[in-house]
């Protein structure tokens, strides 16, 4: 079955007539948030600290399909800002995550994510993975925010500002088999199964066990083949030592979407990025082929978690976890690059089942004759290729230059990743009482070894008249090298409480080592340390009156510098910086048993900041280049703002929710009017992708089996190049749900459970993801189905 809402907006209103009349809610991703708060209520305004922190809730998990992706849940709350080129999320590529100006997108990783508060290794795209590479969406209870300074312990080497921690819903106490199935638009299916053994061996141990696969297409033209499997487990050991064990395995295939590299491309063509569902048979034209650009990521992850109370006065929580990823990411360059001699006139060993590691690069073969001889184009020809890129007019791409029979030339690209983490991390509290203040010292370590390998490959496309199928055998490996990494951090934190005053200071402190090791000794080996200073934090807290929460606070963040930095033989990183930011904030938080909001004033200066610049262009791509682009320091970012928030329930079963966020965000510049003029670096002008104004309404209605929802979130204006010439328009997009249990019909079938989602309601045209001066095309409307049955 295949949704077509946004083919036929008709539909639409019959599907929300037929459901309000005779269907079903989201049960499924609902119970996922009962969950995770059977023992602590879920508070969107967060728990009291001396910084701003704020929670997913059942509401905003209804919001999304289960086939979304796991960062779609935290796109309402204040201060984060979450856009994907796909309609469920399929495309890492073109995947972005902001918080209060700080961002995590294909050119620059700075929002810190932590899988039940463990490291998640970083969300580059070549060695990275988010949290949706770890956590099935309907396996979320819920997800802490942190927007500005964070928990001292928080485990991250991106967290320049904020924190987002994915956490996994606890095995329940009884138990419970579900089933849920889903079909959508753009060729969307997903199957989940997950078995909650209850509490077992006299109540001492409980656990689930899931699985999920999904697929889907691209929304263009529906010609890419995304999928992605899932198999987890956690379990729970309730004893004086209490032990949380959870262990993931997650194999994804996506196919990209290329960006927008101006306006008027976009004015020109709002409903496409460029890439095709047809294969040419012309290699210039063939590179844009959308099954050829993709991603492919498998990653297993595992932690074994312990914590305990000593003599009522020292709580003890230790942690180890291993991750393994491996990966690959895939481009068909519109030629085969000539490195073995053969000799003029000679057949090509590249097409031929020759093979060479590393090496000088000789040439490029574009077209050839039947027996494997590189031609060369007639003189005076002049090439006619519109597409893409705005065509070419160089005739070693253009077929009608060469002689009848000529055959194109092609490469399949492939850069492959490996990484494997093991850490642990160690935290103790002492909690004693001097006089009528009430004093818990606390301190921890975290240390993690990371071992990272990256070669690249190039195979022959076998026949490019044909399609995109190559020879197994790579006829050049282009580099291979291994990047060895060991971080440690420790921090220690003091908290006073007098009366209705806390006070809080703590300090700690990154010390990173990162290693080159090249397989073909074509660059140097070499080693890097990257030390923070000692970094200070600290607050306060007032509770003059009954669920008022007063708070301010203070927090000095490191990046150390990464591993990328290295792929490159001739860079030089002697200059390059760390990345440092300082973090104010102070506000208020409010709760009653209807209402909670929260207002926050924040300010952040971020320092050193390296940029990086992709190789992607309007020209088209640099796929020779080792790395996928360049670094600099270009000065840093001034940002201040504020974010308002409130959920109020007048009425049972009512809840309504709003949130605004105002950033003001700015380059400052590196002081050297020259540097940045040859960096492209303008100081004062706005941060791009991030807007000054958004906001959030949301209402969702809940009575006996019916569930209903709506939410719209405003982004404003953005701007897309650090020149500021090129400015996205503001946008509303519209969110919609509705659904019933099965008791409205029957007592047997209370646990059926059915529901629609409809994400861009109104199928708003707009401009997403930005990073590198481009920008990715927002999904149109997308429609999803959702049968859930517990047992």
């Amino acid at each position: 079955m295949r949704i077509e809402l946004s083919r036929n907006p008709g539909f639409l209103g019959v599907s929300l007539l037929a459901l309000a009349i005779a269907t079903p809610a989201h049960a499924a991703e609902a119970d996922a948030a009962e969950d995770a708060s059977a023992e602590t209520e879920i508070v969107v305004t967060g728990m009291p600290a001396t910084y701003n922190n704020s929670a997913t809730d059942e509401a905003m998990i209804l919001q999304q399909p289960p086939v979304a992706s796991a960062l779609d849940l935290v796109d309402n709350l204040p201060g984060v800002q979450v856009q994907e080129g796909d309609a469920f999320g399929f495309d890492d590529w073109s995947t972005a995550v902001s918080v209060r100006g700080f961002q995590s997108n294909l050119d620059t990783q700075q929002v810190g994510i932590t899988i039940d508060g463990l490291p998640n290794g970083g969300s580059g795209y070549g060695g990275g993975a988010k949290a949706n590479r770890y956590i099935d969406t309907m396996n979320i209870g819920t997800i802490a925010v942190s927007q500005g300074t964070a928990d001292i312990g928080s485990l991250s080497n991106e967290a320049l500002g904020g924190t987002l921690d994915f956490v996994t819903s606890d095995p329940l106490e009884e138990r419970r088999v579900r089933f849920s199935g889903a079909v959508g638009d753009f060729q969307a299916k997903r199957i989940y199964g997950r078995f909650d053994t209850g509490n077992v061996l006299g109540g001492v141990v409980r656990a689930w066990f899931s699985a999920s696969y999904q697929e889907g297409s691209d929304w263009v033209a529906q010609s890419a083949q995304n999928n992605r499997q899932n198999y987890a487990m956690k379990f729970i050991v309730d004893t004086p030592v209490k032990l949380t064990g959870y262990v993931s395995f997650d194999d994804a295939l996506e196919n990209n979407y290329d960006q927008i590299y101006s306006a008027d491309q976009y004015a020109a063509a709002p409903k496409t990025d460029g890439l095709t569902a047809q294969w040419y048979g012309v290699p210039y034209e063939d590179q844009a082929y959308r099954r050829a650009w993709a991603t492919l990521r498998q990653n297993f992850f595992a932690y074994l978690k312990a914590e305990t109370k000593i003599a009522d006065t020292l709580d003890v929580k230790v942690a180890g976890y291993y991750h393994d990823m491996a990966g690959r990411g895939d481009w068909v360059p519109q030629y085969v690059v000539d490195v073995i001699a053969d000799g003029a006139g000679k057949p090509q060993s590249e097409l031929n089942g020759g093979h060479k590691d590393g090496g000088a690069i000789l040439g490029q073969i574009f077209f050839v004759d039947a027996n494997g001889v590189a031609l060369t184009p007639r003189a005076g020809c002049v090439g006619h290729i519109t597409f893409p890129y705005g065509g070419t007019s160089d005739p070693n791409y253009d077929p009608a230059c060469y002689p009848a029979g000529a055959i194109g030339a092609q490469s399949y690209r492939h850069t492959h990743y490996r990484k494997d983490r093991t850490g642990g991390t160690a935290d103790v509290a002492w909690n004693a009482t001097f006089g009528e203040v009430d004093n818990r010292l606390r301190g921890g370590a975290w240390y993690e070894k990371t071992h990272r390998q990256e070669w690249r490959d190039w195979h022959n496309v076998t026949d490019t008249s044909v399609g995109p199928a190559y020879d197994s055998l790579a006829y050049w490996t282009q580099y291979r090298r291994e990047y060895p990494q060991d971080t440690f951090k420790w921090y220690v934190e003091d908290q006073a409480i007098y009366g209705p005053v806390t006070v809080t200071v703590g300090a700690k402190q990154f010390i990173n080592h990162i290693e080159r090791i090249d397989a073909f000794g074509e660059s140097e080996n070499t080693r890097f340390k990257s030390t923070s200073k000692v970094l200070f934090s600290g607050g306060v807290q007032f509770e003059p009156v009954h669920g008022l929460n007063l708070f301010g606070g203070y927090a000095e963040n490191f990046k150390a510098l990464t591993d990328a930095l290295l792929e490159y033989n001739n860079a030089d990183i002697s200059q390059l910086k760390p990345e440092t930011a300082k973090n104010w904030e102070a506000g208020a938080r409010y709760q009653t048993g209807w209402f909670n909001g929260s207002a926050t004033w924040f300010k952040s200066k971020f320092s050193n900041q390296v940029i990086f610049v992709p190789n992607s262009t309007q020209a088209g791509n640099d796929y020779l280049s080792e790395g996928d682009g360049k670094f600099f320091n270009a000065g840093g970012i001034d940002a201040q703002g504020f974010e308002l928030l409130a959920q109020a329930r007048p009425l049972p079963g009512l809840n309504l929710y709003a949130s605004y966020t105002y950033i003001d965000a700015t380059y400052r510049g590196t002081g050297n009017d020259a540097l940045d003029a040859e960096q492209g670096m303008h100081p004062g002008n706005r941060v791009t992708g991030i807007p000054k104004n958004m906001w959030v309404l949301s209402a969702d209605y809940h009575t006996g089996p019916l569930r209903v929802g709506v939410s719209g979130k405003y982004t404003g204006k953005r701007f897309v190049n650090t020149s500021n010439t090129w400015q996205a328009d503001n946008y509303l997009l519209t969110d919609a749900y509705i659904g019933l249990k099965g008791e409205a019909f029957s007592h047997l079938l209370k646990g059926i459970d059915v529901s629609l989602t409809v994400n861009n309601l109104t199928d708003k045209n707009y401009l997403g993801g930005i990073s590198g001066n481009a920008a990715w095309i927002g999904a149109p409307r997308s429609a999803v189905l959702t049968v859930t049955a517990d047992f």
